[in-house]
């Protein structure tokens, strides 16, 4: 592919799926000798994933309070002027913009500039609300985008209920290369992810209760940072599983934990095409996760590289665990099974994708 310049933009790079992937996207598009940018619309105080060098870093500062309505239309119509200004002083090939609000507002501040504009969802839509005056906006914006790239199958059969067909692409993440774990201990089930409802802990505080491994010294390690810690507190010590039970916020390197974990697990109600999942079948540890619409059903076969269970079902979820831990042949089986991970969704096959639908909307 043609070397070309290409501009991503996020809200944040703060801690996240969505922003570790444009971060990990960006990296390996200036390893492959392009010219690339990350426009974020916050500063770069909440940054926590680290940019390339050669990567350029744009960060705007568009969060300020609104005292009335009028305020809060010249400030929404002040935030279009900047990203705007941002994006034609760039002067990219295409922009890559990622999550559904942020979508909007791109597509709105460049209308009639002529720059191709791909919108990407991380998430699940169909679940995932937004509110009513987002979905709108999304709808009546999503047209305008050069294309529309989502993760699965079951997320495209939405968008194309939204634009055409012929503009909605499926690329999904792709696994960074880390090495196999090690030595796995028999007594530790990892989970990762933001504490909120979505990525149901509650449900698996209640499953880790219900399975009786706290008693047999099992400890569950939740690594992530969010709105529901409390509440998930309050809970772990309502089903008297707190002294099993370690929250130690976000970490620097989770794959440390993916490298010695028995067993990981995904409880989410519904997903994009969740990154840690991914890293962890990579290192070889056996996994659970929970059958959502979207995501662990498109990369765990069931009963080959990893199990699943039904959604906020947490007596499968508990069974699932005992039958793990009762049985380490299963588990080296299904560890064995999900390295496959690392081939079906390298680095190399995934950037190739993003060059190619790139080099369409160019030409």
């Amino acid at each position: 592919m043609k070397s070309r310049r290409i501009l991503w933009v996020i809200s944040s790079l703060s801690f996240g799926g969505a922003e570790r992937v444009i971060v990990e996207l960006a990296n390996a598009f200036a390893d492959r000798g392009h010219s690339v940018a990350v426009l974020t619309l916050v500063t770069a105080k909440s940054d926590h994933y680290h940019l390339d060098s050669r990567v350029e870093r744009i960060a705007l500062n568009m969060i300020w309070d609104s005292s009335s309505i009028w305020q809060s239309i010249a400030g929404n119509w002040r935030r279009s002027r900047m990203i705007r200004e941002a994006i034609q002083s760039y002067r990219p090939d295409a922009v890559v913009s990622f999550i559904e609000q942020n979508n909007v507002r791109v597509l709105a501040a460049t209308v009639a500039s002529g720059i191709p504009i791909i919108v990407s969802e991380r998430i699940d839509p169909r679940w995932h609300q937004v509110g009513r005056a987002w979905t709108l906006a999304r709808r009546l914006l999503y047209p305008l985008a050069a294309r529309v790239v989502v993760q699965t199958e079951r997320v495209a059969v939405w968008a194309r209920t939204i634009t055409s067909a012929g503009r909605v692409r499926v690329i999904p993440n792709f696994v960074r290369a880390l090495p196999p774990g090690g030595e796995r201990g028999q007594k530790s089930l990892l989970a990762v992810g933001r504490l909120d409802r979505q990525k149901g802990f509650d449900v698996l505080l209640r499953a880790f209760a219900a399975c009786g491994l706290a008693q047999h010294g099992v400890t569950l390690t939740i690594l992530g940072e969010g709105p529901e810690r409390k509440a998930l507190e309050t809970l772990a010590r309502e089903l008297n599983v707190a002294q099993a039970v370690e929250m130690l916020g976000v970490v620097e390197k989770p794959e440390v934990w993916m490298g010695r974990a028995t067993v990981y697990v995904l409880p989410s109600r519904y997903e994009g095409f969740p990154n840690a999942l991914l890293e962890a079948m990579a290192m070889g540890c056996p996994v659970i996760a929970a059958d959502c619409d979207s995501g662990p059903r498109e990369i765990i076969r069931n009963g080959e590289n990893g199990l699943l269970v039904p959604v906020e079902d947490a007596a499968a979820l508990a069974d699932a665990m005992k039958t793990l831990f009762a049985d380490a042949a299963l588990r080296d089986r299904l560890g064995a099974g999900a390295l496959t991970v690392r081939d079906r969704y390298s680095r190399d096959a995934i950037v190739r994708q993003w060059e190619t639908l790139i080099e369409e909307v160019v030409k």
